[in-house]
């Protein structure tokens, strides 16, 4: 059943996550980080986009661990791909170590989502950037996300509005942070960059 439901998942969320992905640029040598990797297909997407680069998966469940494997293993084969098992309470990674990290119909399963956004913002490169991508949230004018906030604390999620996104990322610290809705579909994404030194303005 967890392979069927990975399988179903990556076909449901491939226009999800192209959509999303529209909204910030992967450099062809870019270093990056997709929490929640699920059956691993937007692990594929990302690799496909940074031919140069690499791409670390993450998830805390050991099926999506295996079924992420199997899809990406000529990535993984050819050194461009690796897939860990962990918690993004506690990223197995160096610090500012990302360009990029992404996290597709995830963050609202979570478990402490101001820390945890914290914490990827630790491993993520001054001048890097995090985006979060999902079909679901508080104030959806879409019928599966009013499904969603109805049912929210019984699928022990936690969804958040708009605002409330802008507002969890700028409390962990990233700057130029920009939400895009659709709302034909329902769908958010949130984008944020991790300040470097040369955005800092000085005065003299």
């Amino acid at each position: 059943m967890g392979r069927i439901f990975l399988w179903e998942m990556n076909a449901k969320h491939s226009r999800l996550t192209d959509w999303g992905l529209s909204h910030v640029s992967v450099g062809e040598r870019d270093k990056i980080l997709d929490v929640g990797c699920g059956g691993g297909r937007t692990v594929g997407k990302l690799a496909a986009r940074a031919p140069q680069g690499k791409v670390y998966g993450l998830d805390y469940s050991e099926a999506s661990v295996a079924a992420s494997r199997r899809t990406n293993a000529r990535a993984i084969a050819a050194s461009r791909v690796e897939i860990q098992q962990g918690s993004v309470s506690q990223l197995p990674f160096q610090d500012n170590m990302f360009d990029l990290v992404t996290g597709v119909e995830t963050h609202f399963f979570w478990p402490d989502l101001p820390g945890d956004v914290r914490e990827v913002h630790r491993v993520v490169k001054p001048g890097g950037r995090l985006i979060l991508i999902a079909e679901v949230y508080k104030g959806s004018p879409a019928r599966t996300g009013r499904l969603a906030e109805k049912y929210e604390s019984l699928m022990g999620m936690t969804l958040l509005t708009t605002d409330e996104h802008r507002k969890l990322f700028e409390g962990a610290g990233f700057a130029e942070v920009q939400v895009f809705e659709h709302r034909d579909k329902g769908w958010i994404c949130i984008t944020g960059k991790k300040p470097s030194a040369s955005d800092v303005i000085t005065t003299p």
